[in-house]
Protein backbone atom coordinates (compact mmCIF):
# COMPACT_ATOMS: atom_id res chain seq x y z
CA UNK A 1 0.00 0.00 0.00
CA UNK A 2 1.42 3.52 -0.73
CA UNK A 3 2.37 5.50 1.84
CA UNK A 4 0.95 8.69 2.66
CA UNK A 5 2.66 12.07 1.52
CA UNK A 6 3.19 14.74 4.69
CA UNK A 7 3.40 18.35 3.17
CA UNK A 8 4.69 21.16 4.95
CA UNK A 9 2.52 23.76 3.64
CA UNK A 10 -0.06 23.42 4.16
CA UNK A 11 0.72 20.82 7.15
CA UNK A 12 -1.22 18.16 6.11
CA UNK A 13 -1.19 14.30 5.11
CA UNK A 14 -2.05 13.60 1.65
CA UNK A 15 -3.13 10.18 0.09
CA UNK A 16 -5.59 8.82 -3.33
CA UNK A 17 -7.39 5.44 -2.94
CA UNK A 18 -8.07 3.59 -6.29
CA UNK A 19 -10.58 1.37 -6.70
CA UNK A 20 -11.76 -1.11 -9.45
CA UNK A 21 -15.15 0.10 -9.52
CA UNK A 22 -17.49 2.86 -8.82
CA UNK A 23 -19.35 0.16 -6.14
CA UNK A 24 -15.81 -0.73 -4.26
CA UNK A 25 -15.55 3.09 -4.12
CA UNK A 26 -18.65 3.63 -2.79
CA UNK A 27 -18.24 1.03 -0.24
CA UNK A 28 -15.08 2.30 0.95
CA UNK A 29 -16.69 5.94 1.28
CA UNK A 30 -19.66 4.37 3.52
CA UNK A 31 -17.19 2.49 5.89
CA UNK A 32 -14.81 5.90 6.02
CA UNK A 33 -17.92 8.16 6.82
CA UNK A 34 -18.62 5.44 9.92
CA UNK A 35 -15.47 5.53 10.91
CA UNK A 36 -15.41 9.25 10.61
CA UNK A 37 -18.36 9.58 12.86
CA UNK A 38 -16.70 7.43 15.91
CA UNK A 39 -13.49 9.02 15.89
CA UNK A 40 -15.26 12.50 15.62
CA UNK A 41 -12.92 13.56 13.07
CA UNK A 42 -13.57 14.45 9.41
CA UNK A 43 -10.68 14.81 6.82
CA UNK A 44 -10.89 16.17 3.38
CA UNK A 45 -12.38 14.18 1.23
CA UNK A 46 -13.01 14.56 -2.71
CA UNK A 47 -13.70 11.53 -4.98
CA UNK A 48 -14.77 10.26 -8.59
CA UNK A 49 -15.74 6.76 -9.81
CA UNK A 50 -13.10 5.26 -9.18
CA UNK A 51 -10.68 7.11 -6.62
CA UNK A 52 -10.89 8.71 -3.31
CA UNK A 53 -8.63 11.37 -2.10
CA UNK A 54 -7.94 12.44 1.36
CA UNK A 55 -6.42 15.19 3.16
CA UNK A 56 -5.83 15.46 6.91
CA UNK A 57 -4.90 18.19 8.41
CA UNK A 58 -3.75 19.24 12.19
CA UNK A 59 -6.78 18.91 14.75
CA UNK A 60 -5.47 22.58 15.79
CA UNK A 61 -6.17 25.45 13.44
CA UNK A 62 -3.29 27.57 14.87
CA UNK A 63 -0.28 28.77 12.03
CA UNK A 64 2.16 26.62 13.40
CA UNK A 65 0.59 23.29 13.94
CA UNK A 66 2.16 20.03 13.08
CA UNK A 67 1.06 16.86 12.38
CA UNK A 68 1.02 14.51 15.83
CA UNK A 69 0.79 10.59 16.50
CA UNK A 70 -2.37 10.77 16.74
CA UNK A 71 -2.94 12.03 13.12
CA UNK A 72 -0.76 9.67 11.62
CA UNK A 73 -2.66 6.84 13.39
CA UNK A 74 -5.79 7.94 12.37
CA UNK A 75 -4.60 7.58 8.95
CA UNK A 76 -3.03 4.52 9.56
CA UNK A 77 -6.77 3.44 10.73
CA UNK A 78 -8.00 4.64 7.78
CA UNK A 79 -5.46 2.09 5.67
CA UNK A 80 -7.06 -0.30 7.53
CA UNK A 81 -10.67 0.25 5.70
CA UNK A 82 -9.38 -1.00 2.56
CA UNK A 83 -11.04 -4.76 2.30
Amino acid sequence: MEPWNERKRPVCLEKRFEFDSYSSTRDFLDRLGEFSEVRRRYPDISFGKTYVNITLRPDEDAEDATLTDLDHAFAAAIDGLID
